[in-house]
């Protein structure tokens, strides 16, 4: 069984061509460590990285693609689990090989009508199926599973935006591939709730450096850690700083909640105060996310240009 080197650890990133698992691939490769990606195989892998080929679903290739790499894991990073029986494959397969596991869920497993503001670590969750739901199943089969030596770790983001998404981070403009184009043509941009949800997006590339953070990091093991940026701005101010690097101007038209809720019921959890305390990633050791959103977003923008 192959094993890091000295001054270099052994990481895997279950996902690896996609937005967030390819930034912590990067991030991972930049940083000196040995990196491999487990993918379909469909999209390409940044420089640097050892591809594996399975199809997470298939359970058997799955398992077969991490006994044929035949190497010991200082750090799983699980991008695409979705649910408990993602997780629980993770646990079974990955037990023997791994060191430490962090999964990503989501910061929608809180239930969107009881928050607190800053929303703590422990606070009512949803009990919906729907995405927040499922990631909340894969956290408890994570809390209930032995995973033998392997610890983990379970990061919650809040929106998360940089260089390789499209931009938005509230419907009706969420991760909308048009918007560049909308604000150019001076097109009134539609928000629920006029925009005014407090949230804390946090840069692709700040998540993945605190992702690293946790290898070996025995102050992480076990612990859930809301991840978040550095800046509480109101949604519209999102759009805002969009148009400023665009150098246009910008036009909201409230849409009531009431009605967007009528319409979509299963976006509630966008419609709501998302916000965090960070002191609490300082405390365990963790890098606390730096980009300031203006910076970011410029970033962002510029490389869809």
């Amino acid at each position: 069984m192959n094993s890091s080197s000295p001054g270099a650890c052994n990481v895997l990133i279950i996902g690896g061509s996609g937005f967030v698992s390819g930034t912590m691939a990067r991030a991972a490769v930049a940083a000196g460590h040995h990196t491999w990606a487990l993918t379909r195989g469909q999209r390409p892998l940044p420089d640097g990285v050892t591809g594996l080929v399975a199809d997470r679903h298939d359970h058997d290739a799955f398992a077969a693609a991490i006994a044929a790499a035949d190497t010991e894991w200082d750090l799983v990073v699980d991008c695409q689990a979705f649910d408990g029986a993602d997780v629980r494959q993770d646990v079974t397969v990955l037990s023997a090989v791994a060191k430490q596991l962090l999964y990503i869920s989501t910061d929608f497993v809180f239930d969107p009508l009881q928050r607190s503001f800053p929303q703590p670590t422990e606070a009512p969750y949803t009990t919906a199926d729907d995405y927040g739901g499922k990631k909340r199943r894969g956290e408890l089969e994570l809390f209930d599973a032995d995973t033998g030596d392997m610890k983990w770790t379970i990061f919650r983001p809040c929106h998360i935006y940089g260089p390789g998404s499209e931009l938005g981070c509230l419907p009706l403009h969420g991760r909308d591939p048009e918007l560049i184009a909308k604000l150019n043509a001076g097109e009134p941009l539609q928000l629920v709730g006029g925009g005014h949800f407090l949230q804390q997006p946090i840069f692709a590339r700040d998540l993945a450096t605190m992702a690293l953070d946790v290898i070996g990091n025995a102050a992480a093991y076990g612990e859930v850690f809301c991840t978040a940026g550095p800046d509480i701005i109101e949604s519209k101010r999102y759009y805002e700083i969009i148009a400023e690097v665009l150098g246009v101007g910008l036009t909201i038209e409230e849409v009531r909640v009431c009605d967007a809720l009528e319409e979509n019921p299963g976006k509630q959890p966008f419609y709501c105060h998302r916000i965090y305390d960070l002191a609490r990633l300082a405390d365990h050791g963790l890098t606390v996310p730096s980009m300031p959103i203006e910076d970011g977003l410029r970033e962002h923008t510029e490389s869809l240009l």
